[in-house]
């Protein structure tokens, strides 16, 4: 039988959520503002946000006029998501490396919610996917990490306590991966997760992005649209057609 994959199986845990509750949002929503504008999108535009988590880019987006259909693979996650839904804003669970039956005006893969596999394939197979539900002149947007500054400023210990529950948290780069181990113990139990993100240089996105036949036409460094800097951005957002 298949082992789950590690984003499976800690994703759709409370946990996750939990570690993560105090995500700033301001950044989200001036992100999604600024990106928009700069695409000019109409508000008649559909965007696809995948993977969605609980959906909060998906939730802003629509409330700035927009028809949004969030996809992710937690069902959990989906669940609650859909406490938001309207006649504009639909939720389902979406495995992102199937081939899309839709087609959207604009697909955004935000916060890191890429590099994930062990085999390039899979990776190659997620931009295909997403690909596959352009329409002709949509654009993609996929907002990652920068590798480059996040091994210079590497946390490797940590310990953040929130909800009284005690995460004791290891960061390493280790065979071609940032990994992020993540130890606690909840509800009587021990428990142990670790996020695997594939160390993704802009060089080897940009192989990624021509072997699937996708250009890309501009690069950001962070949430206010500034120009990528490989030594100081903080972000390595790309789009692409």
């Amino acid at each position: 039988m298949k082992t789950k994959d590690w984003f499976s199986s800690w994703f759709d845990t409370p946990y996750y959520h939990t570690l993560y509750k105090h995500r700033n949002d301001e950044d989200a929503q001036l992100f999604m503002k600024n990106i928009t504008a700069y695409l000019q999108l109409p508000k008649s535009a559909h965007i696809a946000d995948l993977p969605c988590g609980k959906g909060r880019h998906s939730i802003f987006l629509n409330s700035l006029g927009y028809k949004v259909t969030g996809g992710d693979l937690s069902k959990n996650s989906i669940d609650y998501a859909k406490n938001f839904e309207n006649e504009t804003l639909n939720f389902e669970v979406w495995d992102m490396r199937k081939t899309l039956e839709n087609k959207y005006d604009a697909i955004f893969n935000l916060f890191t919610s890429f590099g994930y596999f062990d085999d390039d394939n899979e990776d190659l197979q997620v931009l295909k996917a997403m690909k596959s539900g352009l329409k002709e002149d949509a654009v993609l947007v996929l907002d990652f990490l920068n590798v480059i500054k996040t091994e210079q400023q590497l946390v490797k210990q940590e310990v953040k306590t929130i909800d009284n529950i005690e995460f004791h948290i290891k960061r390493e780069i280790k065979d071609g991966f940032i990994l992020k181990h993540i130890n606690f113990v909840a509800d009587n139990e021990e428990h142990s997760y670790t996020e695997k993100v594939k160390f993704l240089s802009f060089d080897k996105m940009k192989k990624y992005f021509n072997t699937v036949g996708l250009k890309i036409i501009d690069t950001f460094g962070d949430y206010n649209l500034n120009s990528f800097e490989e030594e100081r951005s903080n972000r390595l957002i790309l789009v692409a057609k």
